[in-house]
Order: structure tokens, then C-alpha cells, then sequence
């Protein structure tokens, strides 16, 4: 987020993205936009069922916020620094001595450890801080109130060997700003559609269905409402009453040009059957490009006599 508190979009290949956490819950929770995960989740790459980081936004949703002023627009790909020959030689210099630290510490401990390797000594470390972990987890579980468990336990084997002390060290590395700048979005950043259209790293709205599209979303959302996807559903635009997270659509929406917009008899059936199927109405939005209004009219399939 910027110093005057606008929202940066990243844009790549015409598309808007929002890496930072913050912002997507302020997306979320204060502008009523939803956008769509698109990142992997650690450790689970292969999954696609539930998505995270970063958030890609619907054309409409990045001209509502860039024209309400509360985002811009960066072109990420020239906001991306190539480092010179010099700090990429500082770079590799800075990650060879941190290896050597890091290589020097384990034979340390390995000394420590006769007769083990280092990797046996890394898995010792691991083990032992897990263990160290579990134990303050329980230890702040058990009331002081309960009486002394140890009674129950096993005793301690005096032949056995005392555990071996724990060795700790630090390896301070730091952060690679510090080494040389790689991103720096001052020179890149368009507050306005048209500066970006301008720029030649966006184009959306680009013509009459475009600005109905951004048109019908801007009304339904100062309405009030949550916008999504509709195309498993046979619209434009999925509407929810409030954040889809607690609530079911109740419409699916459709964009139309023109209030007077010619539909045929068989699509009217269509959409009408379509909707309740799903438990929804269905909702023609249309689009009065000169007034920049639009009229809704809905469709609910009833039954005869």
C-alpha cells in the first residue's frame, strides 16, 4: 500500500494482482470485492482446491478501485530491477560466507558429538527442538493446580547416559534490500484507466459491452451487493446480498448493452429455467451507455392456474 493509502495492483500480461495480505483483506472487508485466488499453498502445490496468494482481480473490480481512487496501477515487469554485475558478484560473496558460518557452526557441534556426521547432528538438533517445543506446549496446558505427573512416569535409568547438552547458534543474514534494490514501482505507478491505457499496460473498458460490463457492476455494487463469477450459472456476474462467504447468491445477472436490447422468446425461457433451478432469479441488467444508467428486470419461473 502507498503512503497516501491506495492499493497497488500489480498488472501483468493485462492482469491485476494483489500479493499483500493486508490489502486483500482490506479489498474484502471495507470495498465489498472478492477477487480469485490463483497462488499454490505451501507444501501443497499440487492441490487445487483451496488456493492463496496472490489474488487476481475481476476488469471491473480494478476500475471500480482505480476510478473511487482507492488503487493504482503498477506495471509490475518494470517495476522489477536487473542488479548489476557488481551487486550480483556482492550477492554471491554474502551467500558464500554465510555457508562457510553455517558449515563452520555444524563441525563445531559435530566436535561436540564424536563419532556423528553433520547431518546426523542437524537431524539431532531438529529432534531435540521438537521435543523442546512439545514440552512447552504441555507444560502451559497442565493447570498448577493438578498434582505432579512424574509420579506416574517411568524412573530414569542411572546407567543411561546423561542427554547431551543443547548447543544453540545464530546465523545473522540479512535482508536482500540491503544488498541492492530489486523492486521500486515510484517510476511505474498510473493513478488513472486512461494514463494506463496510455501506457500501453491496460485496456479495459475497450468498447460499448466493456463499459455496460463495468457499468452494471459499479451499480449493483453501490447497491450494496458482492459480485462474482457467473458463468457456471449462465450469467455475467453472480449476487449476493452479502459477503459470499456467509450467503448464497440470490441473483445471476446478465449484462445487456441497451435497455432495449432484443432478447428471443427461447432465451427468456432459458434464463427463467435456469434460475430456479439453481434457486435464483435472474437478473437483466441493462446499460444506457448516454445516460450511464441501468435498469434492471428480473426473471423468476412461476407456475399456471
Amino acid at each position: 500500500m502507498s503512503m497516501d493509502g491506495r492499493i497497488h495492483l500489480r498488472v501483468a500480461d493485462k492482469k491485476a494482482y494483489v500479493w499483500d495480505v493486508e490489502d486483500i483483506a482490506t479489498i474484502r472487508s471495507k470495498h465489498r470485492l472478492c477477487g480469485v485466488f490463483t497462488g499454490t499453498l505451501p507444501h501443497l502445490s499440487q492441490q487445487n482446491l483451496f488456493l492463496g496468494v496472490p489474488m487476481v482481480l475481476l476488469p471491473e473490480e480494478v476500475v471500480l478501485l482505480v476510478e473511487n481512487e482507492l488503487a493504482v496501477l503498477v506495471d509490475d515487469p518494470k517495476a522489477h530491477i536487473q542488479p548489476s554485475v557488481t551487486e550480483l558478484q556482492r550477492w554471491n560473496a554474502q551467500e558464500k560466507e554465510f555457508a562457510q558460518r553455517h558449515l563452520a557452526l555444524l563441525a563445531v557441534a559435530a566436535k561436540d558429538s564424536p563419532g556423528m556426521s553433520e547431518e546426523a547432528v542437524k537431524k539431532r538438533k531438529e529432534r531435540e527442538l521438537k521435543k523442546a517445543a512439545a514440552a512447552a506446549a504441555k507444560s502451559a496446558n497442565v493447570s498448577s493446580a493438578e498434582p505432579d505427573s512424574s509420579i506416574f512416569a517411568p524412573p530414569a535409568d542411572p546407567a543411561a547416559p546423561p542427554p547431551p547438552a543443547e548447543t544453540q547458534y545464530t546465523v545473522v543474514i540479512p535482508a536482500s534490500s540491503t544488498l541492492f534494490e530489486w523492486y521500486n514501482d515510484s517510476t511505474c505507478l498510473f493513478t488513472t484507466i486512461e494514463s494506463a491505457k496510455a501506457a500501453g499496460i491496460w485496456e479495459y473498458p475497450s468498447d460499448l459491452h466493456e463499459r455496460a460490463k463495468c457499468g452494471v457492476f459499479r451499480g449493483l455494487w453501490e447497491q450494496g451487493m458482492y459480485m462474482g463469477g457467473g458463468i457456471k450459472f449462465g450469467g455475467d456476474y453472480l449476487v449476493y446480498p452479502g459477503d459470499p462467504l456467509r450467503y448464497h447468491a440470490h441473483f445471476s445477472a446478465t449484462v445487456l448493452e441497451s435497455p432495449t436490447f432484443a432478447l428471443t422468446p427461447m432465451e427468456i425461457v432459458a434464463h427463467g429455467r435456469l434460475g430456479t433451478v439453481t434457486k435464483k432469479s435472474h437478473l437483466l441488467c441493462g446499460w444506457d451507455d448516454e445516460k450511464k444508467e441501468v435498469s434492471y428486470l428480473s426473471i423468476e419461473w412461476a407456475g399456471f392456474g
